[in-house]
Formats: structure tokens, C-alpha cells, sequence
């Protein structure tokens, strides 16, 4: 029996290394210094389920597919996206 819902990215603090190391790498004169992503090519993500078990309570991912609209245990008239 789990308790399935949702993942959803966390807040970014910006204190990782990566944000750290570009901070300090922006900082003063010379304008943007690494390549800024222009390209973006998907339109959906992948949608992630976290299941936590209701005794144990350990909690584990499960990535289903791709789709732009996904509800979580509702009756939709489609009948598609059900989990």
C-alpha cells in the first residue's frame, strides 16, 4: 500500500557549486561568460510519480510517460492519463 503522488522539483537555494562557480565567474566586467540555452526542443516532461510506502515510510520514484496535461487519480472523460 503507498501513498502516490506528484514529484515536484524542489526550491533552488542557488548554493550549489555550479551556481556558486558561475556567480563568481559573472562577477565584473566582461558580459555573460558561458552559453546561455536558446534551443529548447521538448514541449512536455516526463511525468514522475513518488510513491511512500504508508509503513516504512521509504519513498521511491516511478517516471511514467510524457504528457502535457495529467491528473492523479481522477475520472477523466479521455480515460488515458489514469494512475
Amino acid at each position: 500500500p503507498h501513498k502516490v503522488s506528484q514529484y515536484k522539483t524542489g526550491k533552488k537555494t542557488g548554493k550549489a557549486q555550479g551556481d556558486r562557480r558561475y556567480e563568481k565567474k559573472q562577477k565584473g566586467f566582461g558580459g555573460q561568460t558561458k552559453p546561455v540555452f536558446h534551443k529548447k526542443a521538448k514541449t512536455t516532461k516526463k511525468i514522475v510519480l513518488k510513491l511512500e510506502c504508508s509503513k516504512c515510510k521509504a519513498k521511491r520514484m516511478k517516471p511514467i510517460k510524457r504528457t502535457k496535461h495529467f491528473e492523479l487519480g481522477t475520472d477523466s472523460k479521455k480515460g488515458k492519463n489514469e494512475y
